[in-house]
């Protein structure tokens, strides 16, 4: 998939690569990366697509294409739904670097009138980490860090953060990006590290233990992040981004 997401790959001639039936290879999968084969083609797809809209001049038409999709309204509204921004209006905004001023605070539409609950966690780096890091870690509706994080906090370094969560069940994402690279624009900084939680069930009146992350490096069954959390900042101080909940992704 990373290496072919131009082509239009099917769910047969992906399982027949691993020599599998499609429906093992499915179950495998979705065991090993936490979704399915196709919604993973769509995320690298449009991982792409973003790279192809910071760093060329290539219409959105042609990025369409390019990334595997035979419809530009369909790269359009998947785009749009997944960054939560349209592809011209992300090239717009992440080229002048004022992704955070777009992205505002607040709940995500039908969560504002939910009971929240304070979710307390830490997350540890590894030892062999000799460098200054930033950490944005968030609570989405399902395993892909897209869509609008129902909270989100920013740390300078490893250590303890508390997520305002509503109730309902989530799934806790965190990325790693060296501090180092700051100023850079948005669009030049990468994670470093991830870290992904448990699923994460929340209730009202009920005290969930803390949660414990700890951050590796990525690898190929990573879901691409789609919310590009570094962009949330471009360069603001940590502390005056302590959000309660993000738009984005």
């Amino acid at each position: 998939m990373w290496d072919r997401y131009e082509e239009p790959l099917s769910l047969d001639e992906i399982a027949n690569t691993a020599i599998l039936s499609k429906f093992y290879f499915s179950r495998v999968f979705r065991n090993l990366t936490g979704t399915s084969p196709g919604r993973f083609l769509s995320a690298v797809r449009l991982q792409r697509a973003k790279s192809l809209l910071q760093e060329t001049d290539l219409s959105v038409t042609e990025i369409s294409y390019r990334v595997g999709y035979n419809s530009l309204g369909t790269f359009t509204s998947r785009f749009t739904r997944s960054v939560g921004l349209s592809p011209a209006r992300y090239r717009t905004l992440a080229r002048a670097g004022l992704m955070d001023r777009e992205r505002g605070s607040g709940a995500a539409p039908g969560e504002g009138s939910r009971r929240s609950c304070a979710v307390h966690g830490s997350l540890r780096l590894p030892e062999e980490l000799e460098r200054s890091v930033r950490i944005y870690v968030g609570a989405f509706r399902e395993p892909l860090v897209q869509g609008r994080p129902v909270a989100c906090e920013i740390l300078d370094g490893a250590g303890r953060f508390t997520l305002d969560v509503p109730e309902g069940t989530w799934f806790l994402r965190a990325a790693v990006v060296a501090a180092d690279d700051f100023p850079a624009p948005p669009w030049e900084r990468r994670p470093l590290l991830v870290a992904s939680g448990p699923e994460l069930t929340v209730r009202h009146g009920h005290e969930h233990p803390p949660i414990r992350l700890a951050a590796r490096p990525l690898t190929a069954l990573d879901l691409p992040i789609l919310l590009a959390l570094p962009e949330l900042d471009s360069g603001v101080e940590a502390p005056a981004l302590r959000l309660p909940a993000l738009t984005g992704s």
